[in-house]
């Protein structure tokens, strides 16, 4: 698929759509090439879930977040003592 900088902006759908379809997307700056977007690799075009992010469970082994209502009190309590 070919678009310009304008179909870039006013027709984002159907880009995305040929990029779902693993289709290159050349993009056109006033008639010149000025670059190709490929569709990433890697999922194979489904949809991740949650789980899968790489962020999910980086904190599971943190001791002080097993009681999170505990946690989420102590962040919000007010500091007496501060000054």
């Amino acid at each position: 698929m070919k678009a310009s900088i304008l179909d870039l902006r006013r027709k984002m759908r159907e880009v995305l759509k040929a990029l779902d379809r693993s289709e290159p997307v050349t993009i056109l700056y006033r008639g010149r090439k000025k670059g190709v977007l490929y569709p990433a690799k890697g999922n194979g075009g489904r949809k991740k879930t949650v789980s899968e992010h790489p962020a999910f469970g980086m904190w599971k082994d943190r001791r002080d977040l097993r009681d999170v209502e505990k946690f989420v009190r102590n962040l919000r309590k007010g500091r007496y003592n501060a000054v």
